[in-house]
């Protein structure tokens, strides 16, 4: 990511990172792959499918999920306040909401607007915050806490500091304590890009991960799609669930990474203009258009529900 790119986004510079575009930028490359992924035609026997969607044990109307944004509300005009606007349209959506870096008072304000919400928090040196926040996100009623295991170095080389607030390495022995910590609600982590972390997650005792790169905070990172596979089939048999997000803004990417073995899908900076600029409004319309766009590819590859998805459809 590139702060010093201009940037299209309102607030303060830096607040919605920009990415540079050049060849380290790993959402080029991400975007490229999505769309040589083609999809071949099965249509005899096709019917409109169902895209009810099971996520940590509730059901929801669809597979595309909120995304994990954090400080939105800097950028509000007017009292507007863009978290929860688009927890208000998940809830309305039937869709699962997450919530990223936002202190408690600012959780619970997004939290009171009813949506079903994961909150994921930075990694952050004093571990003492991170134990405080999943106690209270889990008073708050989330279905699901986790940690943004990317979220670790910054530009300069060491470790991040985000909001004055330092961050710190994910240790193996921190996974399974945060783990331990959320009790019985599902912990995820978010931001694997390999299978091993993926096999440290299960060791940890994770019951979902986000295959992600987070934006791009890795320079030359590989697209989340094309190591989504082996993932899938590292964690074979294990029951965790696997979501993917980056650059998935229509319903033929949520698709693609479908049916190539996620359980569900966050889209992100693709909801980020109708969101700022129409409140939940836009973000409804974007979704719907998404849900539409998906359940019209399902069709066409004789789709019937979202545990039926074949990767053998795609052309890689």
């Amino acid at each position: 990511m590139n702060d010093n790119v201009q940037s299209p986004w309102p607030g303060p510079a830096g607040l919605i990172p920009v990415t540079s575009g050049r060849a380290d930028d790993a959402n080029v490359f991400n975007r490229s792959y999505l769309d040589s992924i083609h999809v071949e035609m099965r249509v005899i026997d096709a019917v409109e499918p169902s895209l009810k969607t099971t996520i940590f044990g509730e059901e929801f109307a669809s597979p595309i999920m909120m995304p994990a944004f954090s400080h939105l509300n800097k950028v509000g005009k007017d009292g507007r306040k863009p978290m929860q606007e688009y927890a208000r349209a998940a809830k309305e959506l039937n869709t699962l909401n997450w919530v990223g870096m936002e202190p408690d008072e600012e959780y619970a304000e997004i939290a009171a607007e009813g949506a079903r919400t994961v909150r994921i928090i930075k990694p952050f040196a004093d571990h003492s915050i991170i134990l405080n926040q999943i106690r209270f996100a889990i008073e708050q009623g989330a279905i699901a806490v986790g940690v943004d295991i990317d979220h670790v170095p910054g530009t300069d080389g060491k470790y991040d500091v985000v909001d004055g607030i330092s961050l710190g390495p994910v240790m193996l022995s921190d996974l399974k304590a945060f783990v331990k910590a959320a009790g019985t609600v599902p912990f995820v982590a978010k931001g694997v890009l390999s299978v091993q972390d993926a096999v440290k997650c299960k060791e940890a005792g994770c019951q979902a991960i986000i295959v992600s790169h987070h934006h791009g905070r890795i320079p030359f990172g590989v697209a989340p799609l094309m190591v989504l596979p082996r993932i899938k089939e590292a964690l074979k048999g294990s029951g965790i669930s696997i979501f993917v997000d980056c650059g998935i803004d229509s319903g033929y990417d949520a698709y693609k990474a479908l049916a190539l073995g996620a359980d569900a899908v966050a889209v992100g900076r693709g909801i980020l203009k109708p969101l700022l600029q129409q409140g939940s409004a836009g973000v409804k319309e974007k979704i719907q258009k998404m849900n539409e766009q998906l359940s019209e590819l399902m069709m066409y590859t004789c789709v019937k529900d979202t545990r039926s998805f074949d990767a053998s459809v795609l052309y890689l």
